[in-house]
C-alpha cells in the first residue's frame, strides 16, 4: 500500500486501511479523501458494513498529524464532507462501522474510533486523550466519551491524558472485545460477515432514531417512531423486508433481507 489510506471492497464489505507511516496520522488532505470514501459507502446500496483499521502493527491513528500542522495547516481546516477522518460530522450515515484497533489509539484517532459502532482492539492496543498535554481540548471526545462511558472514568481521561490498556478499555465499555493481534482482522471480517446477512433498513433506523434521540426528550423520540416521522423508520415500515420478516418467523427460516 502506497497510498495515505487503502480501500478495498471485500462482497458487501469496505475495508478502509490508513497507512500513514510511521504512525497514520491524519492531515487534511487525508481526512478529505477518507471523507470522499465514507461517503461512497454510505451512498452505495451494494455496500452494507465498513470496517476502518490502521495499517502495521503499532499504530491504528495518533490523530492529527503534527507534522503538516508544523508545516502551517490549522487545526480548524477544512477536513472534508465527513469532518475530521471522514466520519465524525458524515450526515445519514446509516450502515454498521466497525473499527478493528490494530494499536495506539490516542487522540484524533480515538475520536475517530468512537464514531464507529463496533470496537475491536488487538491485545496489545492503548488509548488515551493526550490534548490536554498540549494545552488543547479534544473536542469530540469531550463530548462523546462521557455518553460512552462512566463519568467520572471520562474525565479522569479528559483531564490527566493518561494512557490505559485494551483491558481497562473494555472494563470501561469503550471495546466490545479483545482479541490476538494476529486473530484481529479476522475477527473484524467474521463479525462485518454477520452484520452484512442483517436487515439493512432496521440498521438505518437504529442509526437515525439513536442519532436524533440525543437531543430529544424519550417521550418524543418515542412518538416518531410509532408515528413514522423518522425517514427511516416510515421506510421500513413500508417494506418488503417489514414482511418478510414476519413471513421467515412464521415459517420458521431464515429471512431473506433485500433492502427494499
Amino acid at each position: 500500500m502506497d497510498t495515505p489510506i487503502h480501500v478495498e471492497k471485500r462482497s458487501s464489505v469496505l475495508e478502509v486501511t490508513l497507512n500513514r507511516p510511521k504512525a497514520n496520522a491524519i492531515d487534511v488532505a487525508t481526512s478529505r479523501k477518507m471523507g470522499e470514501v465514507f461517503a461512497a459507502f454510505r451512498d452505495d446500496p451494494e455496500l452494507r458494513v465498513a470496517v476502518i483499521t490502521g495499517a502495521g502493527e503499532k499504530f491504528f491513528c495518533p490523530g492529527w498529524d503534527l507534522k503538516a500542522a508544523a508545516d502551517g495547516e490549522a487545526v480548524d481546516s477544512d477536513y472534508g464532507v465527513g469532518g475530521f477522518g471522514g466520519l465524525q460530522e458524515l450526515p445519514d450515515l446509516n450502515k454498521p462501522v466497525v473499527a478493528a484497533i490494530n494499536g495506539i489509539c490516542c487522540g484524533g484517532g480515538l475520536e475517530l474510533a468512537l464514531s464507529a459502532d463496533i470496537i475491536l482492539a488487538a491485545d496489545h492496543a492503548t488509548f488515551a486523550l493526550p490534548e490536554i498535554n498540549s494545552g488543547t481540548i479534544a473536542d469530540a471526545a469531550a463530548l462523546k466519551l462521557p455518553k460512552r462511558i462512566p463519568y467520572h472514568i471520562a474525565m479522569e481521561l479528559l483531564f490527566t491524558g493518561r494512557w490505559i490498556d485494551c483491558a481497562e478499555a473494555h472494563r470501561w465499555g469503550l471495546v466490545n472485545h479483545i482479541v490476538p493481534a494476529a486473530e484481529l482482522m479476522t475477527r473484524a471480517r467474521e463479525l462485518a460477515g454477520t452484520l452484512v446477512q442483517g436487515p439493512p433498513l432496521v440498521y438505518a433506523a437504529i442509526k437515525e432514531v439513536t442519532r436524533a434521540a440525543e437531543n430529544m426528550r424519550f417521550q418524543d423520540a418515542l412518538d416518531g417512531i410509532t408515528g413514522r416521522t423518522f425517514p427511516t423508520v416510515d421506510r421500513l415500515y413500508s417494506s418488503e423486508d417489514q414482511i418478510e420478516g414476519a413471513r421467515a418467523f412464521a415459517e420458521k427460516r431464515k429471512p431473506v433481507w433485500r433492502g427494499r
